[in-house]
């Protein structure tokens, strides 16, 4: 007897529906749904919490493949979560141009790096456009961690692709205005977010 017919069968003994159960493993009916088709299996905690309702052993619920799949399963989930907390932390290392020396400002003769607070050499608009991308870039970063950690895995990936659409546009914007510090850093970061992002999709 499969898993998915296991879990089922001791539902059904217990005569409880699939969103009793669902209420019980603290997990949505549409996962204990899920399960039962045979279309995936549990995480390790929900096995434990099965384990533990039901009074049966994990060795009893699933066989030695299953086992297997579901913690080569787990282990690209943990894998895949790792990256995206990196690119979710790169974003956030947006404040560091505003808060480093990465722009020039001429003083007669003199050319002095400063920071976004103090720069005042180029126009008002560019100037706004330098701040609304890093202020983007933060924002994605954050709610990037926050949608993590509440595993909305759908809203995480979007904005990745958006955050990598971001770098890529800021690149360009900063080479055309001449800031060349600031280029190269956003340079390397979107280098770790593609590469992140690439790593996710083979992973998969």
């Amino acid at each position: 007897m499969e898993f998915n017919e296991k879990l089922q069968h001791l539902r059904k003994q217990q005569n409880m529906t699939q969103e009793e159960l669902a209420e019980k493993l603290y997990v949505s009916r549409a996962a204990v749904s899920k399960w039962e088709s045979g279309r995936g299996y549990p995480n390790i905690d929900s096995l434990k919490a099965i384990s533990s309702l039901f009074n049966i052993t994990i060795d009893e619920l699933l066989s030695s493949n299953e086992l297997l799949e579901i913690a080569e399963t787990e282990n690209r989930s943990n894998i895949n979560g790792l990256y995206n907390i990196i690119c979710g932390i790169c974003d956030i290392l947006a404040v560091l141009f505003i808060l480093l020396p990465l722009y020039g400002k001429t003083e007669g003769d003199t050319v002095y790096s400063v920071n976004l607070i103090s720069y005042k050499g180029a126009t008002k608009s560019i100037t706004t456009v330098y701040w609304i991308i890093f202020i983007t870039m933060i924002i994605i970063g954050a709610v990037k961690l926050i949608a993590l950690y509440l595993k909305k895995d759908t809203l995480s990936s979007l904005l990745s692709k958006i955050s990598v659409g971001i770098s890529a546009a800021a690149i360009c914007i900063f080479a055309v205005t001449r800031a060349p510090y600031a280029t190269l850093l956003l340079f390397i970061l979107l280098s770790i977010k593609i590469i992140l992002f690439f790593k996710e999709l083979k992973s998969k």
